[in-house]
């Protein structure tokens, strides 16, 4: 089996090549990455076998070499994003031009070709805001250029379902450790600081509830998908709704000299509870591991503490 993962140079993507690497019908391994987070971890991490990964650069637009990259692939992995972290209302140009018309250029380059099976990592910010809790019923309302972006995309991969193989996973924000962790990402962020500065810094009251999944659990559940038989469609993927009040405090247990600034707490940030999605769930094969627990894992992760 020969599997592409776009952006799979990246935070998720990088987890997600040595996950499939596990299994023993994946004969290739195709990355497919423009490199523009400047995030080279993948390229040195040992866990990867040379004789089955294989990197190519190039760009989602570029129609031509999608079209080359796709020959012989059965399998795709969809992860090369505009991420959104902070900035998902600003810049909607580049948004539009990598999550919607790249992802428009690959589905096109697909269509011409042999694939069986696409996967789409979209996101729950599709659902936009809202007090309630939010299921796969609920209908989209993005809020920011980030999740219109991604909502298009999902557009153009749902006109694949007709005769392929697809999933498209809302996922909620990935947390964890990585080689290539993404430090923008809230929980990462905190720890970050948490370890290295001693204060962390909440905009709002935080009691704002965000939906989240450890990385580790999301690619174990993407990779999965290969060996289950789940029906095409769209599924939510996540694991806690949590406030950011409780994320600071269970840091808090683990670094107890930990400085917590509120900045601006007359404000109501905004927020998104998901409802699991009970469909998804039997395809999580990880050993359960609570939420403190992840957290101290990720703490003997760095090589040292300034505090």
């Amino acid at each position: 089996m020969k599997i592409l993962i776009t952006g799979g140079a990246g935070y998720i993507g990088n987890e997600l090549v040595f996950e499939l690497l596990k299994d023993s019908t994946v004969s290739e391994i195709i990355i497919y990455d423009n490199l523009s987070r400047k995030n080279f971890n993948l390229f040195l991490d040992t866990r990867n076998e040379p004789r089955k990964v294989r990197f190519i650069h190039g760009e989602l637009l570029d129609s031509r070499k999608l079209r080359q990259v796709l020959q012989g692939v059965d399998v795709v992995y969809h992860l090369a994003a505009k991420v959104s972290t902070p900035l998902a209302t600003e810049n909607a140009h580049l948004f539009e031009q990598i999550n919607h018309w790249g992802t428009a250029e690959l589905v096109y380059a697909i269509e011409e070709s042999d694939v069986k099976q696409v996967v789409y990592v979209s996101t729950t910010s599709v659902y936009g805001a809202s007090e309630e809790m939010t299921d796969i019923d609920t209908p989209p309302d993005p809020r920011t250029f980030y999740g219109s972006s991604k909502l298009r995309g999902e557009a153009h991969v749902e006109r694949l379902m007709d005769n392929r193989k697809v999933w498209i996973i809302r996922s909620g924000n990935v947390y964890g450790y990585s080689p290539s962790v993404r430090f923008d990402a809230v929980i990462n962020r905190f720890m970050f600081e948490a370890n290295f500065i001693g204060r962390i810094q909440i905009t709002g009251n935080g009691k704002q509830q965000r939906a989240f999944v450890h990385v580790h659990k999301l690619v174990n559940m993407l990779a999965n998908l290969l060996r289950h038989e789940l029906p095409s469609g769209t599924y939510n993927f996540s694991e806690h709704n949590l406030s950011i009040e409780y994320i600071a405090g269970v840091i808090k247990e683990i670094y107890p000299a930990l400085d917590m600034i509120f900045v601006n707490q007359h404000l109501v940030m905004r927020e998104i509870k998901i409802l699991p999605d009970h469909r998804i769930l039997p395809l999580i094969t990880t050993e359960p591991v609570c939420f403190k627990d992840e957290l101290i894992q990720f703490k003997e992760k760095f090589s040292f503490a300034s505090k």
